[in-house]
């Protein structure tokens, strides 16, 4: 017998986890580089727009269809339409892909800590540290297997005394140590000249090209970004009480979001552009390699770079919690196991499909598929491929298949609906040609025939 449907306390309790869950690795990692490749203020203001628009109405969407069926993504689809259930099912595909390999992120990321926390820090800034680390093929999987117990335990904790107490510390102090490190680079001297090509737009150099690759790679980041098109959503719209307001939480949800990654590129590009000569490429080669060098050569860096690496563990982490928590409530749901067994379950087929991502640098090296290492083929396969096939499956069926209408009602259970025209144009019409765009565009760039 299936236990009662967990909960969250409240409206903030939904909005901290669910803040939580889309403030990530992607924040960090990938909007600092794009917004700095971009033009600065150029990127910032594209992306400000699709997050308030094509974001907004995906989010919405998600939640709701949790909210109406108090499901997660396969129960939620099969209690709409059981035609449709395939939706669900690719959906819940999404983070049992991504968990084992952004876990494995979150172990490298527990290892710097070590390491600027015992005063290695210029060890780390090295050229050849952070590939060493990683080819190797024991001390990674035991940061990985750290990470994945301390996710797995929270989550065994359950909605209320895992997820949402945890979300409650772990982001406030998160948007804490963010502020604090900007402020403490924004006080560096020769430092107004890295915020200047950060925050100020470029538009001299606008291009009909250079604008399209931009829209495009906002477009990409808000999925990324936003935990769009992976159950997540879903899962957590399923624990929201029908009294909270759909509308205002992702207004909230955004906000956080949005200002934890204007705040990253803030504290990370004007850094890199003053004591690192520029960000060259997103992902592991800025955090763990570029950024290194970076906290070398700044004053007080040994004591940022901890911090920095602190704060960059509890948004992996946030993250980390809602992808597993999602998977754990697919096979609640589907099968009617306990939170118990179904974290263990969950646990253990983590860290088995985690292991090829981790030995991927070095003892499986030679495994390339796609001409990809493997951890960077399963984040290419997830997030450019699956990703927005779901989004794209999902705004057609709320558009042609159930309607709008069905949401729209669901999210005025609450409230008025202020922007419901908007939701339904962008659900039905913008979104889908968006999406397609994204989906070419990704795989073009996959294979370096159009580069984003």
């Amino acid at each position: 017998m299936s236990e009662k449907r967990s909960s969250f306390t409240g409206k903030i309790g939904f909005i901290l986890a669910a803040a939580g869950s889309a403030v990530g690795l992607g924040n960090i990692w990938r909007f600092p580089y794009l917004a700095a490749k971009y033009g600065g203020g150029i990127f910032l203001l594209v992306y400000v727009l699709l997050a308030l628009t094509f974001g907004f109405a995906l989010m919405c969407a998600e939640i709701a269809i949790g909210r109406k069926t108090g499901k997660s993504a396969i129960g939620a689809f099969h209690d709409l339409n059981k035609k449709y259930t395939f939706i669900g099912v690719l959906a819940s595909a999404v983070p049992i892909i991504i968990l084992p390999y952004y876990a494995v992120i979150g172990g490298w990321v527990t290892k710097y800590i070590t390491v600027f926390v015992s005063g290695q820090g210029a060890a780390a800034a090295d050229g050849s540290y952070f590939g060493g680390f990683v080819s190797q093929s024991v001390e990674p999987l035991v940061f990985f297997l750290i990470f994945m117990a301390v996710t797995a335990l929270i989550v065994l904790f359950g909605v209320e005394k895992g997820i949402e107490k945890v979300s409650k510390f772990m982001m406030p102090l998160l948007v804490v140590m963010t502020i604090g490190i900007v402020i403490y680079v924004l006080c560096q001297p020769g430092i107004g000249a890295g915020v200047k090509a950060y925050l100020v737009p470029d538009f001299a150099s606008i291009t009909a090209t250079s604008l399209t690759k931009t829209i495009l790679g906002a477009m990409g980041q808000l999925f990324y970004s936003m935990s769009l098109a992976m159950g997540i959503m879903i899962t957590y719209g399923s624990y929201m009480k029908k009294e909270d307001h759909i509308e205002k939480s992702v207004h909230q949800i955004e906000l956080f979001d949005t200002g934890i990654a204007i705040l990253a590129g803030l504290m990370i590009v004007p850094a890199a552009t003053v004591f690192g000569g520029g960000i060259e490429k997103p992902g592991p080669g800025l955090m763990f390699s570029a950024l290194p060098v970076v906290f070398d050569k700044m004053p007080g860096g040994h004591i940022v770079g901890a911090v920095f690496f602190i704060l960059v563990l509890f948004a992996a982490l946030t993250s980390s919690i809602s992808l597993m928590e999602t998977i754990v409530s697919i096979f609640c749901d589907k099968f009617g196991w306990n939170r118990k067994v179904t974290c263990l379950v969950v646990f253990l087929g983590c860290l088995a499909l985690g292991v090829p991502s981790s030995l991927g640098f070095g003892l499986w090296s030679h495994i390339l598929p796609l001409g990809m290492d493997l951890l960077t083929f399963f984040d290419f396969i997830s997030n450019s491929v699956m990703m927005p096939i779901v989004a794209l499956l999902t705004c057609l069926f709320i558009g042609f298949v159930i309607k709008p209408v069905t949401l729209v009602e669901e999210i005025e259970q609450s409230g008025r609906f202020k922007l419901k025209k908007l939701f339904t144009v962008v659900i039905k019409y913008v979104a889908p040609i968006c999406i397609v765009l994204i989906l070419i565009s990704s795989v073009l760039d996959a294979f370096g025939l159009f580069k984003i």
